[in-house]
């Protein structure tokens, strides 16, 4: 088929035609499973110049057994393989066969080996046995014209064993050295710790929208005691109103003067009782409780676990501790403005791009990933109230603008332009606290290097 389609190109290029039908050579094609052959049969490995492909696109979470079971035979029980996608073991296969040889290889993959803590459980041991990135095509979509057929987030990333210029990281970008992110339980930095929200596991009993609030009060109002604001990442970013049944705290005897509000708890009472897991019927003793409780008892930022790749900004949200927030969203409690400064700044949101994981191609925040791994500035006083000041500026013009949500807000073509101001004021202003130069030619690459090599020397001294 490609000879035949260049013979045409050849014709219309020379204006002759030019064709060599019936084509009399042809591929050599064998089928089988090509994690469970040894490729150096179908061509000899002193013969053997280029791997290319184009292998399934199968999920960490998503594999049948039989793939499973090539997993643990290409990994052979690597430490964390269960993260990997199944993509991942055409490297490794690749790799083997490499070794020794003049052998370059690119595979189209799923965009997620390069985002999240993919890059390190694979590319770490292949690295340490010499094997380098020779180039990265970033996250593209790749659609086809089949009837109903989902678009796939993709990368291409070409390796050998020979080492090329520029130095290309597992998270496909240019870096001064290799650093591979860790997942860390809690901030390498001096910086407040970040948690979930609240987990109900009530069956949607103790979930409310907006119109059951309005008939619950119709009919019972002295029940809005008992009901919260409840905001995941829908309603942090969309306005949408929900609310939820917290009783938390809560004095039987006002419990009991409540209808509805019993009839809720029986249901959630009822539901966990009858699980199969062993922890949800325990949590059938504590009905009245949410299953997992992380309400701060004071301010607190909210970050939603996912938001578009179309926003510059991760819009990020001050909130009281009435504000139930939801398991849907992270929550920073006492968090100062500083705090709020540099996460919403370009420095943080530039790391968060380069190591997060992806939802499609929105970017999925992570406290593991993306938070505690993020290394934080040595500052004066000074300096963080200069951060803060301009931090509550960006929060003071969000305000004039209260009829609009974060997303309109933070969408690129409806960004209001003295927000968009204020917080190019506030990236010079963070830029500064890291030592970065403030001008077009440091790139946001150039940024995530450095902070990769700080993250580097601030767990080494760990």
């Amino acid at each position: 088929m490609i000879d035949h389609q260049m013979n045409m190109r050849v014709s219309d290029e020379f204006g002759m035609y030019h064709a060599r039908l019936p084509l009399t050579q042809s591929a050599t094609i064998v089928y089988g499973n090509a994690l469970r052959m040894d490729w150096g049969d179908v061509v000899p490995k002193g013969e053997l110049s280029y791997i290319l492909g184009n292998p399934p696109f199968v999920g960490a979470r998503l594999m049948n057994t039989a793939q499973k079971e090539d997993m643990n035979l290409i990994f052979d029980k690597l430490k964390g393989m269960g993260n990997l996608d199944y993509v991942t073991a055409w490297y490794k296969k690749a790799a083997d066969i490499m070794k020794n040889a003049n052998i370059k290889s690119a595979f189209v993959s799923t965009n997620s080996i390069a985002q999240g803590e993919q890059p390190t459980i694979l590319w770490k041991p292949l690295m340490e046995h010499g094997l380098h990135i020779n180039f990265g095509v970033q996250t593209f979509k790749w659609s086809n014209e089949a009837k109903g057929k989902a678009a796939v987030y993709c990368v291409i990333i070409g390796f050998s064993y020979h080492k090329t210029e520029p130095i290309i990281s597992p998270y496909l970008i240019e870096v001064p050295s290799i650093v591979f992110i860790e997942n860390q339980t809690k901030p390498i930095s001096d910086a407040p710790p970040i948690n979930y929200g609240s987990f109900a596991l009530d069956d949607g009993n103790y979930t409310i929208s907006a119109t059951e609030y309005e008939e619950i009060l119709d009919k019972e109002p002295t029940v809005k005691q008992f009901l919260r604001p409840f905001i995941g990442a829908r309603e942090l970013l969309h306005n949408e109103k929900r609310y939820c049944v917290w009783l938390f705290n809560t004095s039987p005897s006002e419990i009991n003067k409540s209808p509805i509000i019993k009839r809720k708890i029986e249901n959630v009472r009822n539901w966990r009782a009858s699980s199969s897991r062993k922890n949800t019927i325990l949590l059938a003793d504590t009905p009245t409780l949410f299953a997992e409780i992380r309400q701060p008892n004071e301010m607190y930022l909210a970050i939603p676990t996912v938001s578009s790749e179309k926003r510059r900004y991760i819009p990020i949200a001050y909130l009281t501790p009435e504000v139930v927030a939801s398991n849907q969203i992270y929550i920073v409690p006492g968090a100062t403005l500083y705090h709020f400064g540099v996460l919403t700044s370009n420095v943080h949101n530039a790391w968060m791009r380069a190591v997060c994981g992806r939802l499609k191609s929105d970017y999925r925040y992570s406290s593991k990933t993306v938070y505690n791994t993020f290394p934080w500035p040595n500052v004066t006083d000074e300096q963080k109230t200069q951060i803060e000041k301009l931090a509550q500026t960006i929060l003071d013009i969000r305000a004039v603008y209260a009829d609009s949500s974060l997303a309109d807000l933070y969408d690129p073509l409806t960004m209001p332009p003295d927000l968009l101001k204020a917080h190019r004021n506030l990236d010079a202003a963070v830029m500064k606290l890291y030592g970065f130069p403030v001008n077009k030619d440091f790139t946001e690459a150039h940024c995530v290097a450095a902070l990769m090599e700080m993250y580097q020397k601030m767990t080494e001294d760990k």
